[in-house]
């Protein structure tokens, strides 16, 4: 008796489906990955800020040199994080809108900051605006530093974190086309009032996941700021540094007790893109084509 051809059909499974054991090993190793790499350097940031209790590590943050640090980082991120979505929502309306020679290269030079080491760029600001240099000099002479002041902690942030905003707009915004301003400007309706009417509302959430991104960062900048600032003590010392500082000077206490106040800054940023992402699934999917 001849056998029927469904008996010699192979059996085939899932792309996705994969056995119990392989899926578990998957997990197990992803989980440990993350607990090597993340969880535990978090436990231990903040044990060790408690080493000597609560009032240990708040006393510590009391101290004059690490109020200025504090409050210096955050005039930075206040002060850089606004212009960079300016920014970006300036290069990714130019690049979504409009056709012109040099897109390509307009979008590597945003792309930049994600190739250049954060010391290259310091010290290209130190090289453009030092005291010894004519346009830096000038600037000494006219009582405006750009190099060791807080213009060039700003200047340096911004060029590390410019190019988070603009690179969760332009997939938004190539996604979304050109239609909807195309069909307000045909109905009278003016360019900004198109824009805050039209284009501003079908972007405010990849405008805000990318704002968060960009405060995350500039907050946490080192390299650069390293580099322009002189790691001067109660003046131009940002928290990165000051923890480094403190660190090395095995004043661990402070130091990780200043980590941990930075960490808590962090996790509250990444607390927010969480709930954005989770809310807002169908908006930011396309941010993530990048």
């Amino acid at each position: 008796m001849s056998e029927t051809p469904s008996s010699h059909r192979p059996r085939f499974r899932s792309a996705t489906e994969e056995p119990a054991p392989v899926r578990i090993g998957l997990i197990a190793f992803v989980v440990l990955v993350l607990a090597v790499l993340v969880l535990a350097p978090l436990g231990v940031i903040f044990s060790e800020a408690l080493a000597k209790g609560w009032a240990a590590a708040w006393k510590a943050l009391q101290s004059k040199d690490l109020q200025s640090a504090i409050w210096l980082t955050l005039v930075v991120a206040a002060i850089a994080v606004p212009l960079n979505a300016v920014f970006g929502v300036a290069a990714a309306w130019l690049i979504t809108k409009f056709d012109f020679r040099g897109k390509a290269v307009l979008i590597t030079l945003i792309d930049l900051p994600f190739s250049v080491s954060p010391v290259v760029a310091g010290l290209c600001l130190v090289l453009m605006f030092g005291a010894n240099t004519m346009v830096g000099g000038w600037l000494v002479a006219q009582g405006l530093p750009i190099v060791f002041a807080i213009p060039g902690i700003v200047m340096a942030t911004m060029f590390v974190t410019f190019p988070f905003v603009a690179r969760e707009l332009i997939p938004v915004m190539i996604e979304q086309g050109r239609t909807e301003e195309e069909a307000a400007l045909t109905l009278g309706a003016s360019g900004w009032r198109t824009f805050l009417t039209v284009t501003l509302p079908n972007i405010r959430w990849a405008l805000l996941y990318g704002v968060l991104l960009c405060n995350a960062r500039a907050m946490g900048e080192f390299g650069a700021v390293a580099v322009v600032s002189g790691k001067i003590r109660g003046k131009t010392a940002t928290m990165p540094l000051a923890i480094e500082m403190l660190y090395n000077e095995y004043l661990s206490v402070a130091a990780f007790s200043l980590a941990g106040l930075l960490t808590l800054l962090a996790l509250v940023t990444l607390l927010l893109k969480s709930v954005l992402e989770i809310r807002y699934a169908d908006q930011l999917a396309a941010t993530r084509r990048h």
